[in-house]
């Protein structure tokens, strides 16, 4: 059944003009892993946890070379690729996520761009730039022209009867899916970037999610020798779902949720045992990307991914980055400070980026230090602030939160300017009630259910 499954679905790739013929390989043999059922179980018995050896603290590193010109040497070898795949959704863009302002007018590849190039002001270095995902392409001009985006496009399958939408009528966008971003490794070789990568003489790439503005070019990744560095941060209650590296059969392997037998979820999701996460931050070595890719080495863990669009059930199979560590030869996760890992995946996020919890300085968002907490507050906002419209509708200004512990927000409330909140602070418009916190209110430690508690 499943051999006669691929032989149909191979026919109707083979009749797809719209991708190479790269793009059809890659996507036959995804599929063909899938339908052979091939992919390897993780034993629970066989989960350790890392030391020091296999994720090494971050302050254990050698430090930088004080030199300038060691330093430009450094990094001259360096190219940094920003991970473009979130397109926010759920946060109703219609547009890739990574355009949104931040700060100041800045948008995140604003603020990519400045960090940049600040680097390479003050070191006289020259950085590659590059993004990963198609959805970007309309913006490439945004920014300077310092991007340059790539990534493969794979045809959805109609999950009923296993065969391409495309080959089906659907050629428009809503067809095609990008295969995840663990189609980095071979895209980068088959848009020719690699091998133009390696005559420029660089050595490393830098690979992050373009919405985490923590994570920033860090010269102490550059003196350390390894094939591949993945960046793992403490976890805390809001991470209990992020994938986290193990030892596994002698080698440093990433363990996602979607891995784990349903009886040691519970376990999984433990910040006792499992007290790591991944934070999708990668500092991998060029030459070896090519070898491992010429060898079609990298069998990443399959991740299927149904869906329904315009009423049709389509299944498309996506692959992770960081799951491409244990075919690296000495790959190791680094245990970096919670200050490189600053994502913003909701609107709670986006009102820690943009309150005065953190400051802008030449591009780079740093924590402020009169915030005594080690850990930022706790934001819930209800569904009226889910869309980013809304939710800059909703504010005359971001209030203060660096006193803040928790903060939830339900119903229709709207807030002035110049509000500060600290403590525990419960905001609730009652249903019908349209809620105004007015300006310059200072709210510590209060549940307010009406203009009366204010």
């Amino acid at each position: 059944m499943a051999d006669e499954k691929l032989s149909k679905l191979r026919e109707a790739v083979a009749g797809l003009s719209q991708i190479s013929d790269n793009e059809k390989s890659g996507f036959i043999s995804l599929v063909t892993r899938y339908l052979s059922g091939e992919e390897e179980h993780v034993e629970w018995a066989k989960i350790h946890t890392p030391t020091d050896e296999v994720v090494v603290p971050y302050d254990t590193l050698e430090a930088p070379p004080e030199d300038l010109e060691e330093t430009k040497k450094l990094l001259n070898k360096l190219a940094v690729l920003k991970l473009n795949g979130g397109l926010g959704t759920t946060m109703g863009c219609t547009g890739p996520k990574s355009v949104i302002e931040v700060r100041n007018g800045f948008t995140f590849l604003d603020l990519i761009v400045i960090q940049i190039e600040i680097v390479e002001k003050y070191t006289k270095s020259n950085i590659e730039v590059h993004t990963f995902n198609q959805a970007f392409l309309q913006n490439a001009t945004d920014t300077k022209n310092k991007f340059d985006p790539m990534q493969s496009q794979y045809p959805r399958v109609v999950a009923d009867e296993f065969l391409p939408w495309p080959s089906k009528g659907k050629t428009c966008k809503d067809g095609w899916y990008p295969p995840g971003h663990g189609d980095i490794f071979p895209s980068l070789m088959n848009s020719g970037k690699l091998d133009l990568l390696l005559s420029q003489g660089k050595e490393y790439v830098f690979i992050a999610n373009s919405d985490n503005l923590g994570a920033i070019v860090d010269m102490n990744f550059l003196v350390k020798k390894g094939e591949l560095f993945g960046n793992v941060t403490p976890k805390t209650l809001a991470d209990v779902k992020g994938g986290t590296l193990i030892s596994y059969e002698d080698k440093v392997q990433l363990l996602e949720i979607a891995q784990v037998p349903d009886a040691h979820v519970n376990e999984f999701k433990s910040i006792e045992k499992f007290k790591i996460f991944n934070t999708n931050n990668l500092w991998v070595n060029l030459k070896a990307i090519k070898r491992l890719v010429e060898a079609d080495a990298l069998k990443m863990e399959i991740i299927p991914n149904p869906k329904e669009v315009d009423g049709v059930k389509v299944l498309q199979l996506e692959t992770a980055a960081g799951a491409a560590i244990r075919f690296f030869d000495h790959a190791i996760g680094i245990n970096v400070p919670r200050s490189r890992f600053l994502p913003v995946k909701a609107t709670s996020d986006l009102q820690l980026v943009q309150s005065d919890l953190y400051t802008l300085v030449d591009g780079f968002v740093t924590r402020n230090p009169a915030r005594t907490n080690p850990s930022n507050p706790s934001i819930e906002l209800g569904p009226e602030f889910k869309k980013v419209g809304c939710f800059l509708g909703r504010f005359k200004s971001i209030p203060s939160i660096v006193e803040l512990d928790t903060l939830k927000v339900s119903g229709d409330v709207w807030f002035g300017s110049s509000i500060t909140l600290k403590g525990k602070v419960t905001i609730t418009a009652q249903p019908g009630v349209k809620l105004e916190i007015p300006d310059g209110a200072v709210i510590e430690n209060k549940d307010i259910n009406g203009p009366e508690d204010l």
